[in-house]
């Protein structure tokens, strides 16, 4: 922790450079996960199915279509927002606001993290 003030703290994740801001991108896993994984949360990636936690959507279930390091976000498929002209934008959801449900295990390097935990 650099200082204990909160605005020292913000800007420091503000303007934090992106290796640093991956570790940001982690989410809470499920129950059935956390106990087969021995691991509490997880980094979130495409392709993982996630449950929306907190705001408007509020219990929906989706992929995760995208994420952005820099702004630390992410974008889940079946959450959206409409525009005063009737299109559908996808709405960004920050990371923590979320728990994994599934995850996409065909990086066989996410596959080394977490056996490295189990051992």
């Amino acid at each position: 922790m650099i200082s204990k003030q909160p605005r020292k703290q913000r800007k420091e994740r503000y303007t934090s450079p992106l290796h640093k801001r991956q570790k940001y991108m982690h989410a809470p896993l499920s129950k059935a996960l956390r106990e087969e994984l021995k691991k509490r949360n997880a980094q979130v990636r495409k392709g993982d199915t996630v449950k929306v936690m907190r705001g408007d959507h509020a219990g929906t279930e989706g992929e995760v279509e995208d994420v952005d390091i820099k702004r630390c976000t992410i974008k889940v498929a079946g959450v959206s927002n409409y525009r005063s002209d009737g299109t559908e934008v996808p709405r960004t959801i920050h990371p923590s606001n979320v728990m994994i449900v599934k995850l996409d295990m065909e990086d066989t390097e996410r596959e080394k993290i977490f056996a490295r935990r189990s051992e």
